[in-house]
């Protein structure tokens, strides 16, 4: 059977810690959508390392780590996260599969990345200009190079013309670029991968659970961010939900068992979009501090703002979550009063379910207020020592998801995890 893990928010829930926790239980760890958008932070041994399309259970040797199909990969960017994690004394050649279905990331996906956000100018998404949505749009267009592309004779041939139609955009932008700075790179990234394990995933996948090996499933991104039914436009360009496992890694649903869903304490979002509980004032400044809130892969400052719980629930349903998960609860640690949103008055009217036009409708956030708690979390390590306040916020929560929380994070590192 497969168990996934995937963010409920707008992503940076701590999925890497999660799924590095959980990595022990399981035989093959696999990333199914998303690229090197995607920055999974890992702390342990007193080390923090952040994977971008490598899956998080890259550091326990004896697991399968798969680069599912669903995955777009930049050969540079890839190349560099593998010689970080070989610098750390780990071998990827050892237990790095990569699908030959996966698409490449190409140079020319990153410069049309760059000038289609420069077009839109304030209407701009918020991307992480990674070449992550051409790489998409190509594979939905039926254009894109596959990782498998790499292994055959006319490989050149299939690049050149991919660049050919990139070149057309990029005039079309009136967009000024250097290509050939990025090219010798990307070759070289190319040569490297080919010493890897490249696979039919789906078979690999299937044979696995055939012999009845665990596999965990590792999303990026959030549910809010789903090409579906997230925030759109302002989202990924991949199904970050439970659903895009089956396509991602070539596996039916009657395979798919738990869904641990990880949601922070509080919300955060990176780049543009609605977020009706974000926090424009001092107690938004605190907040992002003391949680560290910077994009692991980009560094951006994150919005950030009280948890929203008609989202939550919406994800949860999405999801068919089994397993509920919070991160950061330690972060909330201070504060005179924690305010939760339980429902949106919009227009006059109290409002649980996500509107369609989410984007640009008049959301007032309406909140319920819990007292505040001034302990330090970070080492505790059963739930019963957890502060009388912080146990009612998360029971408040429980009842209002409908779903027992299964795990508690108070901090980055392995070791500061309670199981409940």
């Amino acid at each position: 059977m497969i168990d996934v893990v995937l963010g409920l928010q707008w992503g940076d829930e701590g999925k890497g810690k999660i799924v590095d926790v959980l990595t022990p239980k399981y035989d093959v760890v696999a990333r199914f959508q998303g690229g090197p958008n995607a920055g999974h932070s890992l702390e342990f041994n007193g080390q923090k390392h952040v994977l971008n399309t490598i899956p998080s259970g890259i550091f326990h040797q004896h697991t399968i780590n798969i680069i599912g199909n669903g995955v777009v990969i930049d050969p540079v960017t890839l190349k560099k996260e593998i010689e970080k994690v070989m610098a750390s004394g780990v071998d990827p050649r050892k237990n790095l599969y990569i699908s030959q279905k996966a698409h490449l990331i190409l140079p020319t996906h990153r410069l049309v990345d760059a000038a289609s956000e420069a077009h839109k100018g304030e209407h701009k998404i918020g991307s992480t200009l990674r070449g992550i949505s051409p790489t998409y749009q190509d594979k939905i267009g039926r254009s894109g190079l596959r990782v498998g592309d790499i292994i055959t004779p006319n490989f050149t041939q299939k690049y050149e013309q991919a660049v050919a139609n990139h070149k057309q955009l990029l005039d079309r932008f009136n967009f000024t670029y250097n290509l050939a700075e990025h090219e010798p790179a990307f070759f070289e990234a190319v040569e490297f991968l080919k010493q890897f394990q490249i696979i039919s995933s789906e078979y690999f996948l299937n044979e696995l659970l055939q012999q009845g090996k665990k596999v965990l499933a590792e999303g990026a991104q959030g549910t809010l961010l789903d090409i579906d039914f997230g925030t759109y436009p302002f989202v990924t360009s991949s199904n970050t939900i439970t659903g895009g496992v089956c396509s991602g890694l070539g596996v039916a649903p009657q395979k798919i068992n738990k869904v641990y869903g990880i949601f922070k304490a509080y919300c955060t979002r990176v780049g543009s979009g609605p977020f009706p509980t974000e926090l424009h004032n001092e107690v938004g400044e605190q907040l992002r501090k003391q949680g560290f809130e910077f994009g692991a892969t980009t560094g951006r400052p994150r919005r950030t703002g009280w948890l929203d719980l008609p989202t939550l629930k919406y994800s949860v349903m999405l999801n068919g979550v089994t397993d509920l998960i919070c991160t950061k609860s330690d972060v909330l640690s201070g504060f005179e009063t924690v305010p939760v949103c339980d429902a949106y008055d919009i227009e006059g009217e109290r409002i649980s379910d996500i509107p369609f036009n989410f984007n640009d409708a008049p959301i007032k956030p309406l909140f319920k207020t819990f007292k505040g708690w001034h302990e330090d979390l970070t080492q505790i390590k059963t739930y019963q020592q957890l502060p009388e306040s912080f146990k009612a916020y998360m029971t408040y929560i429980e009842e209002q998801v409908g779903l027992p929380l299964s795990v508690i994070s108070v901090g980055p590192d392995r070791e500061q995890t309670i199981i409940k």
